[in-house]
This record gives C-alpha cells, sequence and structure tokens, in this order.
C-alpha cells in the first residue's frame, strides 16, 4: 500500500471510531447504566499526534510517537459541551493533559488539535496526571492534578514524590500555575478535590496524606483541610473524613475521586479504595456523603463497593482497576461518571441525581463482621419474603 492509502485506511478507521454511537448493555442493577463502548482509548487520539504526515519523511506511514493509553479524566460541562480532560500516556510512559468534547456525553468525544500546554514552572516535575477539575464558586476552573518528581533521596530508582498540582482557567485553553498545594502535615499527596464552594470564606481541599509514593502508611483515609489562600495553598491540619478500615474494599488505600455532587441531603462522593488480593492490587469505585455546613463529616456511607471492573474492563496496563477523577451532572440532571479501567481506557456509567441519594441514603451500612453481615442479609431475605408472601 502507499503512503495514501495507508493515510486513508486510518483516517477511515479513526472517522468510523469517533462518530460510532454508544449504547447501554445489559448490564443492571438499577443504580447506573454501563455502556457497550469506552468513551475515549488510545485510537481516539488524532493520526496527527502520532504519525508523521509527511511522506518524504515518513514514507512507511509509521508511528512516530505512538500513545498506549488514554484514561483517568477530569470532567466539567462546558458552553454546551461535555469536556473531559484526559490523561493520555505516550509510548514513553510519559503522561499529559488534553482535552475532548462532546455533545451527548456518552459518545461523539474528539480531541482539541492539541494537548494541554501547562506553564513548566517545576524543574523538577517528570510527570503530571489525574487531574479534577471544579468550577468554583470564585469564577475560576481549577485543575488539582498529581505532579510527580524523581526522590533524589533514594537509591530506588522508581522512588518518587507526589504533590498536589494546581493550574487555573476560564475556557480549558489557557493555563495559570499555581504553587503546589503544601500539606504541612503529610510528606506527600495524591488524588486531591477541591470542593466547589468556600467552607468558612475558605478554599476546601479533600487530600490522600501519603508517607511514600505507593504506601499511605500512617495516612488514615481520605483527608480534608482547610486554606486561606489558593494562590498559596497550604494546610495545615488534615481531618480524616472516609477512613481506611480493615477487611474493606478500602483496606490498602483510598482516595477521593470525582469532585464532589452538591444534593439537599449532603455532597455525595464518588471515590476509590483499594484491597490485596492474590493477583494484586484490586481497585473499586465506593460512595459516601458529607454533611453540607461540615464537609469534613460523614453522614453516609453504603457498604460495600459501587462500581468494580466487569469483563474487558478487568484486562489491561494495570488489571482489575477502575478508577475515576471526573463526574458532571448535565442540564438535565442526569450524573455522567467518567471511569478509566486497567489503566487503559475510559468508560462512562449514567445515574441521576435522586438515584445517587437514593443510593447512599438508604443502602445500609457495613456491619464489619461475617457474622452481622448474615445476619443482616437474613434479616433482609425475611422483610422480602414477608412482602412476597402478601402479594
Amino acid at each position: 500500500m502507499t503512503f495514501e492509502e495507508k493515510l486513508a485506511e486510518q483516517t477511515k478507521k479513526y472517522e468510523a471510531l469517533v462518530s460510532r454511537k454508544n449504547v447501554k448493555s445489559d448490564f443492571y442493577n438499577g443504580i447506573f447504566d454501563r455502556y457497550v463502548n469506552p468513551v475515549l482509548t488510545r485510537n481516539h487520539v488524532p493520526l496527527f499526534w502520532k504519525y508523521d504526515m509527511n511522506p518524504q519523511t515518513n514514507p512507511n506511514f509509521m508511528e512516530r510517537l505512538g500513545i498506549n493509553a488514554v484514561m483517568n479524566s477530569g470532567a466539567i460541562y462546558l458552553n454546551g459541551k461535555y469536556c473531559l480532560v484526559a490523561r493520555v500516556e505516550g509510548a514513553d510512559r510519559k503522561s499529559f493533559f488534553a482535552v475532548a468534547e462532546s455533545e451527548s456525553g456518552i459518545d461523539g468525544f474528539k480531541f482539541r488539535d492539541y494537548p494541554v500546554r501547562l506553564p513548566d514552572t517545576c524543574a523538577e516535575e517528570t510527570n503530571v496526571y489525574d487531574m479534577r477539575l471544579t468550577q468554583h464558586e470564585d469564577g475560576w476552573i481549577y485543575g488539582v492534578f498529581c505532579s510527580e518528581s524523581k526522590d533524589t533521596k533514594s537509591k530506588d530508582l522508581s522512588a518518587a514524590v507526589a504533590c498536589a498540582g494546581i493550574v487555573r482557567t476560564k475556557d480549558l485553553e489557557t493555563w495559570e500555575r499555581l504553587p503546589n498545594l503544601r500539606t504541612l502535615r503529610s510528606p506527600q499527596q495524591r488524588n486531591v478535590v477541591l470542593l466547589p464552594e468556600f467552607v468558612d470564606g475558605k478554599y476546601a481541599f479533600y487530600t490522600r496524606p501519603m508517607d511514600d509514593f505507593i504506601d499511605t502508611g500512617s495516612g488514615g483515609g481520605i483527608g480534608f483541610g482547610l486554606c486561606d489562600d489558593i494562590t498559596n495553598a497550604v494546610i495545615d491540619e488534615e481531618k480524616i473524613t472516609s477512613m481506611r478500615k480493615y477487611h474493606t474494599i478500602t483496606e490498602v488505600k483510598n482516595g477521593a475521586g470525582a469532585v464532589p455532587i452538591k444534593t439537599d441531603r449532603g455532597w455525595i462522593h464518588i471515590a476509590h479504595g483499594v484491597r490485596n488480593t492474590a493477583a494484586g492490587l484490586r481497585y473499586v469505585l465506593y460512595c459516601f456523603a458529607t454533611d453540607l455546613k461540615d464537609p469534613s463529616k460523614v453522614i453516609a456511607e453504603p457498604s460495600g463497593m459501587f462500581l468494580g471492573p466487569l469483563g474487558i474492563e478487568r484486562v489491561g496496563d494495570v488489571s482489575n482497576v477502575v478508577f475515576t477523577n471526573g463526574a458532571i451532572v448535565g442540564p438535565d440532571k442526569n450524573v455522567y461518571i467518567y471511569y478509566a479501567s486497567s489503566d487503559t481506557r475510559l468508560h462512562v456509567a449514567t445515574t441521576t441525581v435522586d438515584k445517587l441519594v437514593d443510593y447512599v441514603f438508604n443502602t445500609p451500612r457495613d456491619p464489619g463482621r461475617s457474622p452481622d453481615c448474615v445476619k443482616q442479609r437474613c434479616e433482609f431475605i425475611e422483610k422480602n419474603l414477608k412482602f412476597l408472601a402478601k402479594k
């Protein structure tokens, strides 16, 4: 095939992919709907990001700058479009951010021509990923992401230091870089989320205190802290909200996910929990709610996981993982939850605010012990059988 024929073939495949309609799968739990197709994959990246389009310098139409994965995405509804700031990982393992937009929120996502060009203000920074987008009441859109650097104090070549980077924008096009968040009592931070509203006149962050890049160490769960000035964000005290617990889905670690959704009952959080298995770490999503007046106070915590990896979602670069850092409440009050599977591709699940409230506030808590779980389930069964017998 000639260069032109190869280009035409790949262009046809790309256009078919980005124009493909998405449909609900046959999955059912009454809480949310899954969809057959991922909303973003590495094949959604424009061809001119990967291929030299000049036949003189690329006669064999080879990828020059390959893409390995598209995953963990911040999300926001802006100017009538569902906008994702996705983590795009090159074949070189470096991640960067790119904006993809859709009119439906479930299909038709197309990347803007260029990736996000963050101001390069941290000379030691090697990698950036997993941006959360907050449309704050102060008028700015904030992006809070992981800023990763080499741990120069360690002889381990893989040792790293994680910080929470902060940027702000009005249009997802021009970005202002602010100093990284500083938490005086936590050496490292990841999975940091900014609440959309002031709390006691201050900026409110959900954090994940960590002693080490991989291990949370003494970090007891998802933290909460306030700072006076986001242009020089410093948190001197973190209060643990959703705690890690033995023999649960948050046993190894947990972290904030999407920006919390405000309802009349409380702030609803969609977070991730991690446990260890013989096959390695397993990441799932779970929910909880915090008080509207005191967002550090957990007021509802359904038992177990909200969403876990199924089928092909379990296979990828880091298998048996789902992760979210973005959800949108659309104009129709439908909720679009964007979650990645196995660090490889991005999916959407849809529900409504009313269903989320029902799930979070009416699903029983975890009793904590197997005998108590059996008792809880037997009482549940007994109630159902009595009801069915009356019909």
